[in-house]
């Protein structure tokens, strides 16, 4: 079979061979990529283009220009490609062209523009087990991002994944099975899971490839020393990219290890019960989306981290609360940073791209005109204080860069840098010469047309060109009696004979050669350009970090003042304390009825467990996230919609609420349910937030009240955190009457005949009543099943059952 293929085909096989398994090669040939059998059998329906065969070899092919528009259909799909270029020129004589993969791109590394979100990283995350320890590796290629985070469980790493929702995770294929993080990770994020070598994982060999990449001795300066589980997720991540999917990380200049003791906890179902940020295909109500008032790229994404991963540092928390203070009180310093931002372009991707070989023209200049404005922001904050003086410090100004740019690029260059038309005049003096050489020659050839016309007195005597034959002279076979001595034929056609003269083609060389001179200075130029910027990598990635964070906070003090928030008060002890506090989601849903606010108050002495009662759709399920909400944002460095906030300091914040099953993990609504409430049980301390929403509803009435009841005193006498636990369990009221700290809330409504009407207001004590069937009358229920609920109901108070169990008929 082997010597039936061609030697193209054969090479297209090695090439194929080497690659990992499931990955499609694009394969260079000419002025297209092609693929072969499988590949395209799985490409083509993707890409949405045509399936043919030559041969019976099926096969597709896209051109090479389009090739990011075709690569971002395939790792929207979850695809990984292998990108096979031609190496060297083709030349007749030479045998087969040499092909070399260039990069595999795959859903975490991708780079570009067509598949990322301006206002997301594209985390590629790696995780490692040693011991007892979890360390788990985040890169965004993208951006140059790197850090690393130690899990105390592997039970965390769905919390990980939840906080940072990368796109692609890597195990080794030990690991994958013998720990099982193979099966916790596709429960997290699917069939993006990438199985790996285990020896690249290694403490010796990652240790080796994070201290030569990053140029230290030893690994104590990146924090990781002797931490094989952190140590090892991060190599392992690192030779991965660089080796196994051949992709340059020479902007990759930093490390930094996370420590979960500086930041609060929010795992997975917080994440999702609060509605942080969007859900994947969920366009619905959220927070990102109320406090998103970012002027930049790097700014968004820097919200959703800090979002996703809030402070638990008085020191930090305040930092951030000063600055925004600032901005709160000094409108113009705002306005000026937000209109300074609007023309700063995404440097952190755009760097990204100049400096691994790519990018163009237009991202040079995007860079320039993004680097001129930090003059004007290092002086804004140049007299500040705090965290505003020490991101002004971060802030690299750079006017070689920028005047380079400005003196070098054109304003609107074209896409293509090969092609001529990107650098300035003035600039060079040779390409100045060579595109006068090439304008003058098409003048030269216009006189020369007019002159050849003049002198044969063929007036429909024509100049034109084509790669082919080059420069001719095309003149129709009416008028060849009037070709004059000198001309040499050069092609027949079908109308016309073409001809050549000595002082055509003396001029042709002229021409053509100063213009394909011209392009290929302007490339070499423009190269130039690029590898000096891109020399600036890490002061121009420095610079994109403090922008993205003055942003965020000038982002917060716009929402403080166009919402109406306030600057929480923060404390390391335990008081909670919110006057009129507010949901900052619900609040701003349009066309929604007016918002009523609530007072909270939480610590671990005499308001330590708020048991809230009341109908449902009165307001409970809001209210308790709303608190949540507030203690989050305050932790983010937000200010808070309340009229008066003081927040402790906290360590996590669980939630409980809803109620869904998880079928593709066989787990029962109920069963979902024990599960989260045993997660909170088990890691909640007393420096933690705890929202409880109906515990115990998903069985039997005597099991669920049993349930709720120990659940309640577990957190009081054990867990001793502050808690909100809204039920519909009225026994669990008589708590109060035992243990201290302990107090009874409730949603008010006003009764009109069988109907009920809503307050939205919180006040101490116990509903009386859950009026449910109230309720159900608001939903539509039949007027019939309402009677007969009532009659029931009026029997069951009065403990009148029939012999045979079932509810008497109340008597008429």
């Amino acid at each position: 079979m082997t010597e039936k293929l061609t030697p193209m085909m054969r090479q297209y096989r090695r090439i194929k061979s080497e690659l990992p398994e499931g990955v499609i090669l694009f394969f260079r040939l000419g002025d297209f990529y092609e693929m072969f059998f499988d590949d395209a059998q799985r490409a083509a329906p993707v890409m949405g283009i045509a399936l043919t065969k030559r041969n019976n070899t099926p096969m597709c092919g896209i051109p090479f220009h389009a090739l990011d528009s075709y690569l971002a259909k395939m790792v929207r799909a979850g695809l990984k490609v292998a990108i096979c270029d031609q190496v060297e020129e083709a030349s007749a004589g030479k045998g087969i062209v040499r092909r070399e993969v260039a990069r595999i791109v795959t859903p975490g590394t991708v780079t570009g523009e067509e598949v990322l979100s301006s206002s997301e990283n594209n985390f590629l995350l790696s995780v490692y087990k040693s011991g007892n320890a979890t360390g788990v590796a985040l890169m965004d290629l993208s951006t140059g991002l790197f850090f690393a985070e130690e899990l105390s469980d592997v039970s965390q790493l769905r919390d990980a994944v939840a906080r940072h929702s990368p796109s692609e995770c890597l195990v080794t294929e030990e690991q994958a099975e013998k720990e099982g993080l193979s099966a916790v990770l596709a429960g997290c994020i699917g069939e993006q899971v990438t199985l790996c070598q285990d020896w690249p994982f290694e403490y010796d060999t990652a240790s080796d490839t994070l201290t030569r990449h990053f140029g230290v001795h030893s690994l104590e300066g990146l924090g990781c020393e002797g931490n094989a589980a952190v140590a090892g997720a991060a190599g392992g991540l690192l030779h991965h990219v660089r080796d196994g999917l051949r992709r340059n990380v020479d902007h990759v200049r930093s490390f930094s290890m996370r420590s979960t003791g500086d930041r609060l906890v929010l795992d997975e179902t917080t994440i999702l019960n609060l509605n942080l940020v969007p859900v994947q295909g969920d366009g619905g109500a959220n927070l990102l989306k109320v406090l998103d008032a970012t002027k930049t790229a790097m700014g968004a994404r820097k919200l959703r981290q800090w979002m996703l991963v809030p402070l638990a540092r008085l020191d930090a928390v305040n930092g951030r609360h000063d600055a925004v203070q600032e901005f709160f009180d000094d409108r113009a310093l705002l306005a000026d940073l937000r209109g300074a931002c609007d023309d700063v372009r995404d440097i952190e991707r755009l760097i990204t791209r100049i400096g691994s070989g790519g990018g163009n023209a237009r991202d040079l200049n995007a860079i320039g005109r993004s680097l001129s404005a930090v003059p004007a922001l290092k002086e804004l904050f140049g007299s500040r204080k705090g965290l505003l003086h020490d991101l002004a410090e971060q802030l690299v100004h750079l006017p070689e860069v920028v005047e380079m740019v400005a003196s070098t690029i054109v304003e609107e260059p074209p896409l293509a840098v090969k092609e001529g038309g990107v650098i300035a005049e003035g600039y060079n003096a040779d390409l100045d010469e060579l595109r006068e050489i090439a304008v003058n020659g098409r003048k030269w050839l216009a006189e020369f047309q007019a002159r050849e016309q003049e002198r044969t007195g063929v007036k429909n005597l024509k100049v034109r060109h084509n790669r082919v034959h080059g420069y001719y002279v095309e003149i129709s076979k009416a008028q060849l009696a009037n070709v004059p001595e000198g001309y040499e034929r050069r092609q027949t056609t079908v109308n016309a004979e073409r001809f050549i003269t000595p002082e055509l083609k003396e001029y042709e060389g002229k021409i053509i050669g100063a213009s394909d001179k011209a392009h290929a200075l302007e490339y070499e130029i423009f190269c130039e350009v690029r590898d000096k910027i891109a020399a600036e990598t890490e002061c121009i990635q420095r610079t994109a970090d403090a922008i993205g964070a003055l942003d965020v906070l000038a982002a917060f003090a716009d929402r403080a003042l166009a919402l109406g928030y306030v600057r929480p008060s923060m404390n390391e002890g335990d008081a909670f304390r919110v006057v009129e506090g507010r949901h900052p989601v619900i609040e701003q849903i349009p066309d929604a009825e007016r918002f009523v606010p609530n007072d909270t108050v939480l610590n671990c002495n005499d308001s330590q467990l708020i048991i809230i009662t009341g109908p449902n759709m009165a307001g409970k399920s809001t209210y308790i996230r709303q608190v949540a909400l507030i203690a989050i944002m305050a932790h983010m460095g937000s200010f808070v919609p309340a009229k008066e906030a003081e927040v402790s300091i906290l360590d996590r914040v669980f939630t409980r609420v809803g109620a869904s099953d998880d079928l593709a993990r066989g787990r029962s609504t109920f069963m979902v349910e024990m599960q989260e409430t045993a997660n909170i049980l088990n890691n909640a301390s007393e420096k933690s937030l705890i929202v409880l929403d109906e515990i115990g509803r998903g069985t039997s009435t005597f099991d669920g009240i049993s349930i709720a009841w120990a659940v309640a005193e577990h957190l009081h006498n054990k867990v001793k955190a502050k808690t909100l636990f809204a039920t519909h369990y009225h026994e669990l009221t008589d708590l109060s009457r035992t243990m201290k700290g302990i107090r009874n809330f409730n949603i008010l409504v006003k009764e009109r005949g069988d109907s009920i009407v809503f307050l939205r207001r919180i006040a101490e004590g116990a509903a009386d009543k859950s009026y449910g069937i109230q309720v159900a009358r608001l939903a539509g229920l039949p007027s019939s099943v309402l009677e007969r609920s009532n009659e029931i109901l009026a029997n069951l108070e009065e403990n009148e059952m029939s012999e045979a169990g079932q509810p008497k008929l109340a008597k008429k």
